[in-house]
């Protein structure tokens, strides 16, 4: 893909947080994708490092929103005692 069609947006993210002492190894995830439909998702998904975890899934007018929600949740996370992986 050519750079001028690239987007300044980071896409991806994966934060987590472990503490031996408290048992605590966790992940936190978050995207950035469009669906078939052409609609801006931020698709976040967190849990217990090993499994799965949970998923929820954001709706955005447009990209440029999207990429603030995402900062804003890592931003978040990051004050919770998240570190970028």
């Amino acid at each position: 893909m050519p750079d001028d069609l690239r987007s300044p947006i980071k896409h991806h993210l994966v934060l987590h947080r472990i503490d031996p002492e408290q048992g605590i190894r966790r992940f936190y995830a978050l995207m950035i994708e469009r669906d078939l439909f052409g609609i801006v998702r931020l698709v976040r998904n967190w849990g217990r490092i090993g499994t799965t975890g949970q998923e929820l899934v954001e709706v955005f007018d447009d990209e440029l929103r999207a990429g603030e929600a995402l900062e804003a949740v890592a931003r978040a996370k990051r004050r919770r005692g998240y570190r970028d992986l």
